[in-house]
């Protein structure tokens, strides 16, 4: 699944626009490697995504075409 859907399906970025502009603006890696809005993950991927002064590390738990509000969360692991 591409990076920018992934991020938008698991709501940790809202619209699949604002994942796309944050690719591009080098705030998403993926594994230590910066992510293009084509990026492909897999379960098991690292993701850092920088928010301004705040950097959320996540955990690529699933994969879902389509996601629930109550099962997005699902879809990833906060990792610290």
């Amino acid at each position: 699944m591409r990076i920018d859907k992934f991020l938008k399906n698991s709501r940790l970025i809202k619209r699949r626009t604002i994942a796309k502009e944050a690719c591009e603006q080098d705030r998403i890696t993926v594994n230590e490697k910066l992510a293009k809005p084509g990026t492909e993950v897999k379960i098991g991927d690292v993701i850092q995504i920088k928010f301004g002064n705040s950097i959320i590390t996540a955990k690529v738990v699933s994969l879902s075409e389509s996601s629930k509000k109550e099962d997005a969360a699902t879809m990833y692991e906060i990792i610290e």
